[in-house]
């Protein structure tokens, strides 16, 4: 039996924490919640009511160490990579509790993610099927050191799952710039560490073109106004990225 380790890391996320944890108790047979220090709502409560669970609290690492780190410490050879604001559906559960009766022929498996933006369950502008891997052998797969949207380098080949997992990611505007100048400057320091450099064209071009091929090639305007401010708000999260990468440029040169 292929038993499976769940590996979350939360801050200030006690809207999302408790279904996160819920929709894994009946496929996962450790759940590991590795709870930011600096985190100042209910999400160490939350987590600690689930008697199932394996909760620390930590410093934060970076994304991909921290989770690196929970990996680390889980008991079981499968991983599922999970974040806070996920959950698994009914579907995905049972297709795992099958997985786990089955020999696995891949090293890792991907899976498409269903994102729910601003009310509104986005079905094209790039986000679905956006698929992302997250099931993995830890002992063929281990995570990058990249500053921002961290992801995993197996040793093997990637199958895919057939249910979605669900992403509640946006709920209001309000939540989605408070994470916008966080990833933005993260962004750009990844950059930044490449040796890369920003102009004109890309502060001009970059944006326009996210526009129009979230939009208009990836079908975002099936999406209706929903699939409009996510072009919008995306286009301003490139401009907004290459502009804290020029001025990361500009500082280096003085």
């Amino acid at each position: 039996m292929n038993k499976i380790s769940s590996i979350i890391i939360a801050r200030d996320e006690e809207k999302n924490i408790g279904n996160c944890i819920q929709s894994q108790i009946d496929a996962i047979d450790e759940i590991i919640v590795l709870v930011d220090s600096k985190s100042t709502d209910l999400t160490l409560e939350i987590v600690r009511s689930f008697p199932q669970v394996t909760v620390e609290v930590i410093d934060w690492m970076g994304f991909a160490k921290t989770k690196q780190y929970g990996v680390d410490r889980a008991k079981h050879d499968w991983i599922l990579w999970i974040d806070a604001d996920e959950v698994i559906t009914s579907q995905l559960s049972n297709e795992l509790n099958f997985f786990k009766q089955s020999a696995p022929e891949h090293a890792a498996y991907e899976l498409a993610r269903r994102a729910y933006f601003l009310g509104k369950w986005i079905k094209h502008s790039g986000w679905y099927p956006g698929f992302i891997t997250r099931l993995f052998n830890k002992n063929k797969a281990r995570f990058n050191d990249k500053t921002v949207h961290e992801n995993l380098e197996i040793d093997g080949t990637i199958g895919r799952l057939k249910y979605d997992l669900e992403h509640y990611t946006d709920p209001d505007i309000d939540h989605y710039f408070l994470k916008f100048n966080k990833y933005t400057s993260l962004a750009a320091e990844e950059l930044f560490k490449k040796k890369r450099t920003a102009g004109l064209n890309d502060l001009l071009l970059r944006p326009l073109f996210q526009f129009f091929k979230m939009y208009v090639l990836r079908r975002g305007f099936l999406d209706g106004i929903h699939g409009f401010i996510l072009a919008v708000f995306s286009s301003a999260y490139v401009f907004t990225k290459y502009s804290k990468l020029w001025e990361l440029n500009r500082t280096d040169k003085k």
